[in-house]
């Protein structure tokens, strides 16, 4: 496969990858409807950069080392899933909290954009299984002997791929017709991001242990 060849493919890969949903979806969508859309999009930038730091670590063939050392690996995947329990459980505790009349949650009303950014990176960071998937598809897809602009172009590409699908994400949930919807069913919808979030961290924890036992 030539280099050409192989960045679509991988582009293409971690595109599909970002589109499916998960905790980065809820955590940006909510974010956006709950507080501004610049919120949403420094949220996105931190999911972004999640990936840009992903794609490097699989350049440097450095996440081969979550497969081959098992407590490392172990650990990566409880600490993720407790960041995202610990995630859930500021969703759900912020559900019956209103919409003020400037959109603004007052759970995240004192919420820095350089704040929504770390927790953007954190919560794509925190999910193991990101970084497997960023070093299959590496390994899958490249070439045995890389050329060395494809190994400098891949990081800021996958960058741009995160971060501007979660971009479009914060986008679409920051309008005020969404925004307006979300404000009548703000506590059933929290309560589900929350259940959904609960329910991610929940399973990678019990993954980590069954791997272990």
């Amino acid at each position: 496969m030539d280099a050409v060849t192989a960045l679509a493919s991988i582009i293409a890969a971690i595109a599909v990858g970002a589109i499916s949903p998960g905790p980065s979806f809820v955590l940006v969508s909510r974010m956006s409807l709950s507080t501004t859309r610049s919120h949403g999009l420094a949220a996105a930038l931190g999911m972004g950069t999640g990936g840009l730091i992903f794609a490097t670590l699989a350049v440097l063939g450095l996440t081969a080392l979550l497969m081959k050392f098992e407590w490392l690996y172990f650990a990566f995947k409880f600490v993720g899933g407790a960041y995202l329990l610990y995630m859930a459980y500021g969703i759900f505790r912020g559900a019956r909290q209103p919409i003020e009349a400037t959109g603004i949650s007052r759970g995240w009303s004192e919420l820095s954009l350089a704040r929504a950014f770390g927790i953007g990176l954190m919560t794509q960071l925190s999910n193991p299984k990101t970084s497997i998937f960023y070093a299959s598809i590496f390994a899958a897809i490249m070439p045995p002997a890389p050329s060395l602009w494809l190994l400098l172009v891949l990081p800021p590409t996958l960058f741009l791929v995160e971060a501007g699908w979660y971009a479009i994400v914060a986008l679409a949930f920051s309008g005020g017709r969404v925004r307006r919807v979300y404000a009548r069913l703000k506590q059933w919808l929290d309560y589900t991001a929350s259940a959904v979030m609960g329910a991610l961290g929940a399973k990678l924890i019990m993954e980590a242990v069954q791997r272990k036992l």
